[in-house]
Formats: C-alpha cells, sequence, structure tokens
C-alpha cells in the first residue's frame, strides 16, 4: 500500500495550486484522509481533513481559502489552494487511514505520502 502525492509547484501570492493523492494497492477501505504540511523549522501540522463521511476540518488559517475532497473510486484525495500567502510555503504531506487484505491477512494503515513543496513567493 503507498501514498503518491503531486501538484506542488511555486506560485505568486494570491495565486491557486491544487494537490493530489492517490492510493494504491489491495485496498479495502479508507478512512480519514488529510493534509498536513511542515515548514522550515517547524512542525509538521494539520491543514485539512476528510472523513470517510464526508466531514471536513480545516486549520483555522486556511478556512475559507482551501477546500479537501476526496474521490473514493480513484482512491483520491484533492486539496484546492486558492488565495495563497507566503506563509503557507511548506512541504506538504498526505495521510491516510487505510484497510488493507495482503497474504491472506488484514492489515490497518496509516499510510504518509512524499512531501510535495509549495512556495508562495510575496
Amino acid at each position: 500500500v503507498q501514498l503518491q502525492a503531486s501538484g506542488g509547484g511555486l506560485v505568486q501570492a494570491g495565486g491557486s495550486l491544487r494537490l493530489s493523492c492517490t492510493a494504491s494497492g489491495s485496498i479495502s477501505r479508507i478512512d480519514d484522509m488529510s493534509w498536513h504540511r511542515q515548514a522550515p523549522g517547524k512542525q509538521r501540522e494539520l491543514v485539512a481533513r476528510i472523513r470517510s463521511s464526508g466531514t471536513r476540518d480545516y486549520v483555522d488559517s486556511v478556512k475559507g481559502r482551501f477546500t479537501i475532497s476526496r474521490d473514493n473510486a480513484k482512491n483520491s484525495v484533492y486539496l484546492q489552494m486558492n488565495s495563497l500567502k507566503p506563509e503557507d510555503t511548506a512541504d506538504y504531506y498526505c495521510n491516510a487511514e487505510i484497510l488493507a487484505y495482503e497474504d491472506d491477512t488484514w492489515h490497518a494503515y496509516n499510510k504518509w505520502g512524499q512531501g510535495t513543496q509549495v512556495t508562495v513567493s510575496s
């Protein structure tokens, strides 16, 4: 089971980016999916989370600017980031709680994707 993230890049303040993250493997079910970020010299923080029910949570600093969504058929989660600010600059990581059936055994994973860098210039 793996998570593959993409979509980062360099953008000017006020611009937009869309991050994508797709899970692959012998997946039976995905529960919570989320995006986190880590800026240089800072701790990793939860940016947005979407539960299997569709309920969404956001950190206060991105409310009204970022939107998290998921496509269960594609085992994917997205983060639409609008009105980007220089303080949004960070490495962004996706995370998913995955139930998989491998080698005749059920496995519960908390998986991280590789980071994708977002840089917002002023």
